[in-house]
């Protein structure tokens, strides 16, 4: 029994360490979390629209055009519900640590979630030219429903559309943690900043990265492990886009093997190009370039 208390005692100076710490100067020190928004929720919104999205892979039930209207709107008045508070939320919360942008009230919640349920039909038609991009880029895909199914790419650039069309409209932290839930699902980490064409394909994909300022054109391919990143810069203020364009941009019709690793805002990969396994590069590369990595040289 005293061995008990003793330990309880320790306890309770554990506890009283840990409130203590929250007296300090540390960033991560913000009472605010029931301002904050739900990261569960917004997940659970996102995992309403993916349904939507391919809803004959999904749906418990059969589909017939009389219930096809039905079973979208029980995903779509969930995810609405859901979308709609936890982006007041994290604008209430953006706000009051002095980053909410102006002229947004109450009220923008609603119009930016209705006007993404309004984009659906074109997020379906670029998704499906993804998906047809890598029926057709993988003789290994015996069917397009296998693609969909199994494919993680498909996963991870799904969560991307969606995540990219909120960050072009400016909803803070909602985009990345979408576009982070599939990085944690997939291996597969695509910032919903980066500006990505039709027809975009990622074989394999386990360590994949794609940073917020890379631009990407129609018909890219990737392998897993490819990096488009930035070199090392330092962060000038709270505002990340003062930082300028730090990603590669890649034009169309380029494929880019496994390991390889293009760094840099200043970085084009000309149209046509192909960029070999393990590769490094840190500059340009004219149209229709054969880079290849050779053993010993920098």
């Amino acid at each position: 029994m005293a061995r008990a208390l003793t330990r309880l005692g320790d306890l309770e100076a554990a506890i009283d360490a840990v409130v203590e710490s929250y007296r300090g100067p540390e960033a991560i020190n913000s009472l605010e979390s029931a301002a904050l928004p739900n990261k569960q929720q917004v997940i659970d919104a996102f995992v309403h629209l993916k349904p939507v999205i391919y809803l004959g892979f999904y749906s418990t039930r059969s589909l017939l055009p009389e219930n096809l209207r039905h079973t979208i709107a029980e995903h779509l008045y969930p995810a609405y519900e859901c979308l709609v508070e936890q982006t007041f939320r994290v604008l209430s919360y953006e706000k009051s640590v002095g980053r909410g942008a102006a002229g947004r009230g109450p009220e923008w919640s609603e119009e930016v979630v209705l006007r993404l349920f309004r984009a659906l039909p074109e997020l379906r038609r670029l998704l499906n030219a993804d998906v047809l991009a890598a029926y057709d880029g993988d003789p290994a895909a015996k069917s397009v429903e296998e693609v969909v199914f199994s494919y993680p790419a498909i996963e991870a650039i799904t969560a991307y559309r969606v995540a990219h069309w909120l960050y072009r409209e400016g909803v803070p932290m909602i985009p990345r943690i979408i576009s982070e839930y599939a990085h944690g699902r997939t291996g597969i980490d695509i910032h919903p900043g980066a500006r990505i064409g039709e027809r975009f394909f990622i074989d394999h994909g386990t360590g994949v990265v794609i940073g917020e300022t890379a631009e990407l054109g129609r018909n890219v391919k990737i392998y897993q492990g490819v990096t488009l990143g930035a070199l090392s810069v330092a962060r000038h203020n709270e505002d990340p886009a003062q930082a300028g364009k730090r990603h590669p941009t890649i034009g169309d019709d380029v494929t880019i093997y496994a390991g390889a690793t293009i760094l840099g805002g200043d970085t084009v990969i000309g149209t046509g190009s192909i960029i070999g396994g393990n590769v490094w590069l840190v500059h340009s590369v004219p149209p229709g370039s054969r880079v290849t990595y050779e053993p010993g040289t920098a």
